[in-house]
């Protein structure tokens, strides 16, 4: 059993901007795409940094007020304008280097690392450098979106059938709302933990309760 890859849920292609793309042109790729932030790319589509929504209007808050009656956004001490916002691209505002991910990663790898790293959405790298996709957050909450019939035919017939060699006649499955719930007779008391952990490895499982008995131990509860 293994969770499912980054491959599997990151969005394709990637849109992105390049280095020297205009703010303008940037705030319309994320309006046009409905996304909330734009891998930066170099000419060969390698990821340099990633610009967001809040870049964009952190940008705009520091422009003066038209009229002159709202006071200009001071920035912290000792913070300077890049030169890419100054000349108003999107180089000066991104957040560089880019935390990448590769479409190989599990899913669990990916959530660390939005974790570790305090971002909501990850470039996806190949082999080569290259963007190839994009991950967020909401791609892998899809994962916990699935089917509770779905949930069930795979631990019954991956984890039950294929990995364990039980039938439905020795244990039945009843998913809900991503809880899996076992019943029936297994072999041996040692078969427990490894029953839960596969049954956990699937995406979606939330929770695993047993109800198992010893097979020729009348009254042993697994």
């Amino acid at each position: 059993m293994s969770h499912r890859r980054v491959r599997d849920l990151m969005t394709r292609p990637a849109v992105c901007a390049h280095t020297g793309t205009g703010l303008k042109d940037a705030a319309r790729l994320l309006a046009e795409h409905d996304i909330s932030a734009l891998p930066v790319t170099d000419d060969d589509d390698r990821p340099l940094g990633v610009v967001s929504e809040g870049d964009l209007l952190r940008a705009q808050a520091e422009l003066p007020e038209p009229a002159g009656l709202l006071p200009t956004v001071r920035r912290r001490r000792g913070e300077r304008a890049g030169a890419g916002e100054r000349s108003g691209t999107v180089d000066g505002l991104m957040t560089s280097p880019a935390v990448v991910a590769s479409p190989e990663w599990t899913v669990v790898e990916a959530a660390r690392t939005m974790q570790e790293h305090g971002v909501k959405r990850l470039p996806v790298v190949s082999e080569t450098g290259r963007v190839t996709g994009v991950l967020s957050r909401a791609d892998l909450l899809r994962v916990f979106l699935r089917k509770d019939s779905a949930i069930e035919d795979e631990v019954v017939d991956e984890v039950l059938g294929r990995a364990l060699g039980l039938s439905r006649a020795q244990v039945t499955a009843d998913v809900t709302d991503g809880v899996v719930r076992l019943s029936g007779e297994i072999g041996s008391e040692d078969s427990l933990p490894l029953i839960e952990r596969l049954c956990r490895n699937i995406d979606g499982v939330v929770d695993v309760q047993l109800d198992l008995s010893v097979a020729g131990v009348p009254g042993r509860a697994a």
